[in-house]
This record gives C-alpha cells, structure tokens and sequence, in this order.
C-alpha cells in the first residue's frame, strides 16, 4: 500500500481506479518515412477513430445538456472532414515523406494561421476548432490520449493540475474524485468539485506515476489523505467511512421538503449555484428553493466560440423551466483571470485577477454583451429569471449596465418579442463596493456578495496562489464586518442581500449569517441539505 497526502477541499469518501490526466503536450517530432501509402493509411484510420469519438460526444453532450451546446462536435466533425484539410495533409505525407503526426501539426498551424488572419470574428474562431480536431487526430496517432473517453467506467482523477476549461469537460458520471499536485483551495476546479459533489483534494504529493493507472485508490476528501492498492485494514476502515458518509446523506434526505426557518421563525432564502443546465438535476436532487447564481461563463468555456444569442437562449430558458417558478438568478458572463478563453483573444495580463475581466469586458464590448442580454430576456417569458453583475466598483458601472439592458428591451419590444421585466442586482466582491453599497443599494433589487473574490481584494491574497493558503482567512474580521455593513445598507434601502460565494456554504458561519439578517444563502447543490440543518436548530434570539 502507497499512502499519500494533499489538503481537502470538498470532503467525502471515494473508493475506485486511479487514472492519472497528463495534458497533451503533443510534441511531435518530423520522421522521414519510406511508405507513403502504409502513412496515409494510418491517417484514415485515426480519422475515422476521431469521427467516432466525436461522434459519441455529440451524442452524449445532446442528453446531458441539449442540441445547442452538443452542436460543437458536429461542427468538429464537418471540419475533420473538410476536403481541403485532408488534402493538405495527404500532400504532404505524399511529396515530403513525413510522418501522418507531423502533417497533422503543420496542417494545423498553417490552417490556425490563416483563420485568425481573417477580419470576420466567427472565422478566427475556427483557429481554436482546427487546434482542437488536430490534437484529437494527433493524440490518436501517437496513442498518447488522456481523455475520459478511453473509460468505462468511473474513476478518480489524478492531475499536475486542473484548469477551469479542462474540470467542465469531464463527464461528470465518470468522475468519483478529483485530486490534484497544485491547485488552490479556492480555485474554481475546486468550486465545481463541490458542484458536482465529489471529493476532491489538492497539493497532493503523489505523483503521475504510469504504473498507477488502474490500480485501486481511495480518497479521503475529509482528511486529504490517499491510498493507492490498500491493504485489507485500510479497505475495511474506509469502507466503513464510506458507508457513514452514505448514512448522513440519507439522514439528510429527511430533510427534503421542509422549511429554511430558524427555530424562532426567522426565514432565509437557500438556494444553489450551477455552472451549466445539466446541474439542475442536482438543484432539484438536493431540494434547493431555487438558483441563486448561475454561473454563465461556463457556457463560453464549453464552447470553440461565442455562444449565440439562440445557444444561450435555449440554455437559460430550459434551466427556467425546468426549475418550474423558482427563482433562478443568472450571473452574466464572468470571463477573465484564471478563466480563459482563446476565442476572446484576450491579452496577457500581469494580474489578470485585477485586469480585463466581467463586467470590464462587457462594457467594453457591448455587442458580447447584448447578445447575453437578449437571451436572458427573451428566456425570462419561460420562469422566474434574475440577472446579477459581476465586478462592480461605482454606480456609474449600474447606470451605463442600465441604459444597455433598456436598448436592449427596446430592441426586443420593437421585434414583439415576448419578455419580463426581471430583478436586476449586483455581485458585491470588490472593496469599493462594499464601500458605496448604501449608493449601489438606490440602483438595484438586490446584492449577491461574492465572498471568494471580496476576500482576495480585501486581503490583497492571490486565491490561486497556493503558498499564500496560510495567510488566506476567510473568517478575517474584515470581511465579516464587510458583509455586515452590506446587508445593513441594502436592508435601509429597502432591497435583499444574498451570499453566493464559498463562504456561505462554511457550517461554523451560517448562524453568524442568519444573525446579521442575511436573505439568501446560496451553496453547492451538495451542501444545501446541509445548510438547511443548521438553519433549523438555530435559534438567533439567543
């Protein structure tokens, strides 16, 4: 038995085969080949392998989060087959005798090159599409893929680390627990670890040894610890946990259907954060009184390009009806810092998490900015939708956000096309917020407090930055107060206060919450039962 550790970021039990995740790096070397014909035949065949592989991408993407979303492997299987993408590569296997691998990567870049050339923003788009289709043909032809394809079954996932855009990709019915060798506790491959509800640990010290793939592994979310081929004792010790844990969930469960009302009547709003359509099976799951913030930006990290205004639509209008009235309140799209997109063809930035970013990035570039709009109203005539800024710093951020949102209802009045007037807030993450929350207060319906970025600002403490985990407190008396002076100054003004961030899942803080009169909580899917336990043994008349 090897014994490993690293630090818990969502806790729990998991017990299955290890598989360790290597990114493609790909590099591929040019090699003189004597049989050209032999070469072009081994480009066919893993064309045809990356055809199926798309292929049941699209289908399983068309269940889990609809045609809209799963059309992006249609659209890559178009291009593998374009004509003029093979011909280049048949030529070049052919009249410079080179390896398939190597006509792949130079066709890629040859064909990246001229698509971002191009003035039309869509056709610089298909830059990104041609890298992705190529690496696919490359990682086949090498046999070097590390996808969750190649499984049958669930695993756990072994990583140097995991970005934003790689976590959304994995098919989360195939995922038993993440564990990483870097990684914040505060990253958002950690948040969405706890979205889906699985364990997860990072800075674990085990490392990406081949020989570990397929063996069996056990991880304990609560302590950070790993086991991989444990002995008879440890196996039974953790099966028993395992079983406990499985226990407490369905004590849990008793809790569906009653009331978020403290033992002396006070009533709080507990609802869940998701990150795209398919996490409302878990909202619904776990009994949450609706979304408090949905994390749109994962709409654009799943995709190879801007979503349109009819992909966005369909996406927010079937999580509105599929919550069925209960509110559901969308953040629009929070771009930047750790969460990149080539598409964007943003530029690299010394302090990202303080640069181009969110709202900065809307306001910037109003038509990304409509097009979300339009969407959301337009999918609000089906449920009871929400909209909530992120990154705010002044009023005047609101009032220009304000006049947009009133060109764009022009815009779809003018077209008779049916919506609601819907709330409108604003994530209060940032100092200067907090500071002319009592201003902001006038402007809007209501404040989302982002606790994981109100307390990198305040702090000054890069949250990804996992050698500052020691300094990160989140309990620090500073933002404490900050919350409180935020749910003061919107209660004067006669608005409602949530908390969507991490902090409002933290068990030892919900009476705290409950106390300062906070409206809303909104947690993992996971932690909403959990949550509503502490709700109602407490007591804040005491």
């Amino acid at each position: 038995m090897l014994k490993f550790s690293g630090s818990s970021v969502f806790g729990g039990v998991a017990i299955g085969k290890l598989f360790i995740f290597k990114k493609n790096e790909n590099k591929v070397e040019r090699r003189h080949i004597e049989d050209v014909e032999k070469e072009t035949e081994r480009f066919e065949k893993a064309k045809e392998k990356a055809l199926e592989q798309l292929q049941g991408l699209y289908e399983k993407a068309l269940k889990d989060v609809g045609e809209a979303n799963a059309m992006i492997f249609e659209v890559h299987q178009m291009m593998l087959e374009d004509l003029d993408y093979q011909d280049s590569i048949h030529y070049m296997i052919k009249e410079q005798q080179i390896n398939a691998e190597f006509a792949v990567a130079q066709t890629s870049d040859n064909f990246a090159e001229m698509f971002a050339a191009m003035d039309d923003a869509y056709m610089q788009g298909r830059a990104a599409d041609v890298r992705d289709i190529s690496e696919r043909l490359i990682s086949i032809l090498t046999d070097s893929q590390s996808s969750l394809d190649v499984f049958q079954e669930p695993v756990v996932i072994v990583a140097e680390d995991l970005a934003p855009s790689e976590t959304v990709q994995f098919e989360k019915d195939k995922l038993l627990a993440i564990v990483t060798q870097q990684g914040s506790a505060n990253s958002h491959t950690a948040i969405l670890a706890r979205t889906m509800d699985i364990p997860a640990v990072i800075q674990a010290d085990i490392g990406l040894d081949p020989e570990y793939n397929g063996k069996t592994v056990i991880v304990d979310g609560f302590t950070g610890d790993i086991y991989v081929d444990p002995d008879e004792e440890t196996s039974k010790v953790m099966e028993k946990k395992l079983a406990e844990c499985l226990a407490e969930k369905e004590l849990l469960q008793q809790l569906k259907g009653k009331e978020d009302v403290t033992l002396d009547g006070k009533q709080l709003k507990l609802y869940a954060n998701i990150g795209n359509p398919g996490d409302v099976a878990n909202v619904l799951r776990n009994d949450a009184k609706g979304i408090g913030l949905f994390r749109s930006e994962f709409l654009y990290l799943e995709s190879e390009d801007f979503p349109t205004e009819e992909e966005q639509f369909k996406a927010y209008k079937a999580v509105a009806e599929n919550m069925a009235g209960k509110k559901v309140i969308i953040r629009t799209l929070d771009i930047g810092a750790d969460k990149t997109v080539d598409y964007f063809n943003l530029d690299k930035e010394e302090n990202p998490a303080m640069g181009y970013r969110a709202i900065r990035i809307c306001l910037k570039q109003p038509e990304i900015f409509k097009t979300q709009l339009r969407a959301l109203y337009r999918a609000s005539n089906y449920g009871q939708i929400a909209i909530m800024f992120p990154m705010i710093i002044s009023v005047e951020e609101v009032r220009k956000i304000k006049k947009i949102v009133e060109e764009v209802k022009a815009e779809l009045t003018e077209l008779s096309v049916p919506f609601k007037d819907v709330e409108l807030g604003v994530m209060i993450e940032t100092p200067a917020a907090v500071i002319v929350s009592d201003e902001l207060a006038k402007e809007v319906d209501f404040f989302s407090i982002g606790t994981n970025d109100l307390t990198q600002y305040t702090l000054a403490i890069d949250r990804q930055n996992a050698k500052l985990g020691d300094f990160y407190n989140a309990h620090h008396p500073a933002i404490l107060k900050m919350i409180e002076t935020v749910v003061k100054n919107a209660h004067a003004a006669g608005i409602w206060a949530g908390i969507c961030g991490e902090l409002g899942a933290d068990l030892s803080l919900t009476e705290t919450f409950l106390k300062m009169g906070v409206d809303e909580l909104s947690v993992s899917p996971a932690m909403v039962l959990r949550v509503r336990k502490i709700i109602r043994e407490t007591d804040t008349s005491k």
